[in-house]
């Protein structure tokens, strides 16, 4: 019989019958990348695994209904259902678009993203996805006219059906068991890729994190001071800071590429590349505070790194003047206590921008005289746009357009695997300019103007280009991908500025390969400028070795 949808909303569906069918709809339409990893790590879809299979998502379908019906009060039950659809199909969609997990790193790169960066990441594709799995059983939902158990009754009734479904989730779980722990142990990445558990898990991770962000700031290294290096030189120093955005140091030409995407720093003298080198995080949310704190990547801790002054601060308080230039999304806390200068906005001081893209060039806009007229030893971070994806064409002008066809658009799916890395590859020619122009600015410093000067380049994590279906980055580290891992570091020095700190050039050559991480950079930094401090740590400082008469 033809039942329209307003006859077929103007009947009263009972709350639980309505919970159980969100309960199902979630479990299912929602999580199709999970049901895909899970069936994988199960053995794979054959009528042996069916039952298992089977039971396992009568185990969520259960947990969720239960979860669901404690909700399923009047006021309150269309509320968290819309909310919990919507946020269901939105997270299902970045998982299959991309390949990402959720977890509390992501929320926190999500949140800590300027709206520029996160209109990127909206298409058609996505809309439709959230369209038909979120907006339009939502909108069926708020328009549903819902019998809800009154009284007592009612309390006894939602009692019962939670705590039953629990009961016979805990029975099922505990005769497959034996079943399934093999695939949940060794797949660690499925409580990330379960919808809308992991955001809700992420979210309060997140929340609870920013909320017990202590307000008073513990000082650090206020012993910091100048050492022997210093003493009766009437010589500046300016040391410059690179930190990169999204560049994995495999698609370096000079870690071993087959492409030539290094031609200007493979020319350049002097250049000292370390090929092995590990980031603290997968996202810039996580890394730079990481990397800018005196905790190493086991130690670190959102509210650990925001409690205590860092590496800039420790610099400040050894008499440098320190300034965080950024074409990026904020330096995340880190730059809190000293000058900052935002070249992100088009309508700002970047020179360099086309329509809303403000290119990495900008960064260097006025620094030589900024060189010239200072008359402090200078610090300066330059926080790249870099390879930040998906719109990888947008990082680059057009004349770096080298590799072709691009992918153009924010859709992989319309973008094939070659196109894509071709876009990736033209951002990482487009460093490579950059990186070179930063050290010829620096070099004509030191010829020109009497400056000792030094750059210090690390890219804050990688990126996945499709390798195991994984894209774009901020996996959990616990099982991220050597593509999101291992990133791009390299060192420039003047002839003069390496002399006067006494820096063995042929140590740190001999060390390019050497096993390091962002670990290293807080203590390295102190000891390439020579700056005494109980807080260093020798051992994690790549100098200490390579530092002669010192």
């Amino acid at each position: 019989m033809d039942v329209s949808l307003d006859k077929l909303l103007a009947r009263r569906i009972s709350a639980p019958f309505l919970t159980l069918a969100v309960a199902v709809f979630l479990a299912t339409a929602g999580n199709i990348k999970f049901w895909t990893t899970f069936t994988a790590a199960a053995g794979g879809l054959t009528p042996g695994r069916l039952p298992l299979l089977g039971g396992a998502m009568l185990i969520i379908v259960l947990f969720f209904n239960a979860c669901l019906t404690l909700a399923s009060f009047r006021f309150v039950a269309k509320p968290v259902f819309i909310l919990l659809l919507v946020t269901a199909s939105t997270a299902s969609y970045f998982i299959a678009a991309y390949g990402i997990v959720i977890d509390r790193a992501m929320v926190q790169n999500v949140f800590e993203t300027d709206m520029r960066e996160a209109g990127e990441l909206v298409s058609w594709n996505m809309l439709l996805t959230v369209g038909l799995l979120g907006l339009l059983p939502a909108s069926w939902i708020a328009r549903a006219r819902i019998a809800y158990p009154q009284g007592r009754r009612g309390l006894v009734q939602r009692a019962g059906i939670a705590g039953g479904s629990l009961l016979l989730a805990l029975l099922l779980l505990v005769l497959l068991f034996k079943s399934l722990a093999p695939a949940v142990r060794e797949h660690r990445e499925l409580r990330f890729l379960l919808t809308p558990t992991n955001t809700i898990q992420a979210m309060n991770g997140y929340l609870r994190g920013k909320w017990a962000t202590p307000v008073v700031v513990a000082p650090l290294g206020r012993d910091a001071m100048k050492g022997k290096a210093w003493a009766g030189q009437t010589r500046r120093t300016v040391t410059v800071i690179v930190v990169g955005e999204t560049a994995r140091a495999m698609n370096f030409s000079l870690n071993g590429y087959r492409r030539q995407t290094n031609p200007l720093l493979a020319r350049q003298p002097g250049l000292i590349n370390f090929s092995n080198v590990r980031s603290c995080g997968t996202a810039t949310a996580v890394s730079v505070p990481c990397v800018f704190s005196a905790f190493g990547r086991e130690e670190y801790s959102a509210s650990k790194a925001a409690s205590q002054e860092g590496l800039l601060d420790v610099l400040d308080h050894a008499g440098f003047k320190v300034l965080w230039r950024d074409n990026n999304s904020g330096c995340k806390g880190v730059c809190a206590r000293v000058a900052f200068e935002d070249l992100s906005r088009p309508d700002g001081p970047n020179g360099f921008c086309a329509g809303e893209e403000c290119y990495d060039e900008g960064l260097l806009g006025g620094l030589p005289e900024l060189i010239r007229r200072s008359e402090h030893d200078l610090v300066i971070v330059l926080h790249q746009k870099g390879s930040h994806g998906p719109a990888y064409a947008k990082r680059y002008p057009h004349d770096f357009g080298r590799f072709n066809p691009v992918c153009d658009s924010n859709d992989f799916d319309k973008c094939t695997a070659a196109s894509i890395a071709n876009a990736y590859d033209n951002t990482i020619l487009y460093t490579d300019y950059f990186l070179s122009k930063t050290i010829d600015t620096l070099r004509a410093a030191a010829e020109q103007d009497g400056v000792d000067t030094a750059m210090l380049y690390f890219s804050d994590h990688g990126e996945s280009l499709g390798e195991n279906n994984l894209y774009l980055h901020g996996a959990p580290y616990m099982f991220a991908p050597d593509e999101q891992t291992r990133v791009p570091m390299m060192l420039w020095m003047s002839d003069h500025f390496s002399e006067r700190f006494g820096i063995d050039r042929n140590c740190l050559m001999a060390r390019r390969s050497e096993a390091l991480s962002h670990d290293n950079v807080f203590h390295s930094v102190l000891g390439l400028l020579d700056v005494n401090t109980a807080v260093l740590n020798p051992k994690l400082d790549l100098f200490h070795a390579c530092t002669r008469g010192m």
